[in-house]
């Protein structure tokens, strides 16, 4: 997008054509061998450089603007709210538009296409919102600039919705089976990576360089991953049969939600994830206040055990993916989910905040174990025509049922924040029983998922072809 805005910018100009010309050629051929060593292959290699720019560009995002809305934007006792609403319209967005998102990707087929549509409308848009920030103060009343920070971020969510999906359909195409639990694992050590990086970056870049160049940060890391999406040699296959239209979105929909719920692999996977987002929006809900009425620790130090959650993601990623390897990810996902339980059970006991501290840090190799067994697991049991609307039900799937853990932390906490009892000698506390509560539904998801997968037998060779409506119209739906 970045390209094609120069192009247009300098379109009077005959005499700077070439320049142009020859400086995008310059860059194409830069990205297109841009890393001395390859992961996996080259095209995985490109993948993963985008990912790994525009996660990191994300995580400052997502931290600038949680910054700018609670301390410059809105100020007072609705700062609280003004934020929460942020998390509110990503919610929002996931699940108003990613069921949608899956049938288009899927009926699009030209799946690098879509991903650099998504990178380029994503770079216009907050590129759109870094020049409003770089406007004098005061310009732009403080109302409408959070209202155009809301709008921005629910079309930024929006538009992953159609990334996400095409990207993991990609990483089928690019990646050899045998090694895609490699490339789930090099995928989740990146994420722990960005999440470790871009959240002290953000605060330094808003408060020293100003919003606006954190702004412009994140739409630069969308024409990066543009640039090296583009270089990807992956090409949709020419169709064999007779060109057909689809049978409506609706109609395209229902099948593909018809085909996760009938495939017990995936159906495992969904009920598993529902379970163990309950219990993990019970713990983002209560968990300043673990910290401060039973670990007794300042609220100052709530940060830190994000930072250490992502240490030990970033270890897990190296010890877990040759297990994976060795045992299969029917075993892993089972075996991490329950882990993550009984750790999460152990976590709720803690009553100094360094103890509690070393289980957030091994929590993360339970985390990668569950969180790099997904993709495998999908692209293994989906035939490739279904996998943008399969993989579009996690998202609104875990964001409802994290929203319900929420829900039903936050009035159980306020009701039994302090209250106290014992039970068979062990003392229990209000907070902590929330906790444990949700670590028991991730232990029961485990144990569900494990004999589900037993349950679901070998994998299967390929799954039904999609119903679709004999026509003379093209039909661009190539998985």
């Amino acid at each position: 997008m970045g390209a094609g805005s120069v192009s247009c910018a300098h379109r009077a100009c005959p005499a700077s054509r070439p320049i142009i010309r020859r400086t995008l050629v310059s860059v194409r051929t830069f990205v297109s061998g841009c890393a001395p060593v390859r992961i996996i292959n080259r095209d995985f290699t490109l993948l993963w450089s985008g990912q790994a720019i525009s996660l990191t560009g994300d995580f400052v995002f997502d931290t600038t603007l949680t910054l700018w809305v609670g301390t410059e934007l809105v100020h007072g006792s609705a700062a609280p709210l003004a934020v929460s609403g942020l998390l509110v319209t990503v919610a929002l967005a996931a699940l108003l538009v990613a069921p949608i998102a899956g049938v288009y990707v899927d009926r699009w087929g030209d799946h690098r296409r879509t991903m650099m549509g998504a990178d380029a409308a994503r770079a216009v848009l907050i590129g759109a919102v870094a020049l409003l920030a770089f406007l004098p103060a005061h310009t732009v009343p403080g109302g409408v600039l959070v209202a155009v920070v809301y709008l921005a971020v629910f079309l930024n969510t929006a538009l992953s919705q159609f990334f996400n999906p095409a990207r993991f359909a990609v990483t089928g195409e690019v990646v050899p089976e045998g090694q895609r639990t490699r490339a789930a694992g090099i995928g989740q050590t990146t994420q722990a990576v960005a999440g470790i990086v871009g959240p002290p970056l953000a605060a330094p870049l808003l408060f020293t360089a100003g919003t606006q160049w954190a702004l412009l940060i994140n739409a630069l890391s969308y024409v990066g991953s543009f640039l090296l999406v583009r270089a990807l040699s992956v090409r949709p296959a020419p169709a064999e049969a007779e060109p057909a239209v689809p049978a409506g979105v609706l109609a395209e929909l229902r099948e593909g939600m018809r085909m996760a719920a009938g495939n017990r692999v995936v159906r495992a996977l969904l009920i598993a994830i529902a379970l163990i987002s309950v219990g993990v929006g019970a713990l983002n809900t209560v968990n300043l206040f673990f910290v401060t009425d039973n670990l007794h620790a300042d609220k100052s130090y709530f940060g830190i055990l994000d930072m250490a959650l992502g240490l030990g993601m970033l270890g897990g990623a190296v010890l877990v993916t040759p297990l994976a390897t060795r045992y299969g990810h029917r075993v892993t996902f089972p075996l991490g989910l329950a882990l993550l339980g009984l750790l999460l059970l152990a976590y709720a006991r803690m009553t100094t905040f360094w103890s509690a501290l070393v289980l957030i840090a091994l929590l993360g190799p339970a985390l990668i174990a569950v969180n790099m067994a997904i993709a495998p697991l999908v692209m293994e049991s989906v035939a490739k025509e279904y996998l943008g609307r399969v993989f579009s039900a996690f998202n609104p799937v875990q964001q409802v049922a994290g929203v319900t853990g929420m829900a039903l932390a936050g009035p159980m906490a306020a009701a039994w924040r302090f209250s106290h009892g014992s039970v068979a000698g062990l003392h229990v506390g209000g907070i902590d029983s929330i906790l444990s509560g949700g670590a028991l539904l991730a232990v029961l998801g485990g144990v569900y998922s494990a004999v589900a997968f037993r349950s679901a037998g070998a994998v299967p060779a390929a799954a039904p072809v999609a119903q679709t409506v004999p026509a003379s119209a093209p039909e661009s739906a190539e998985a």
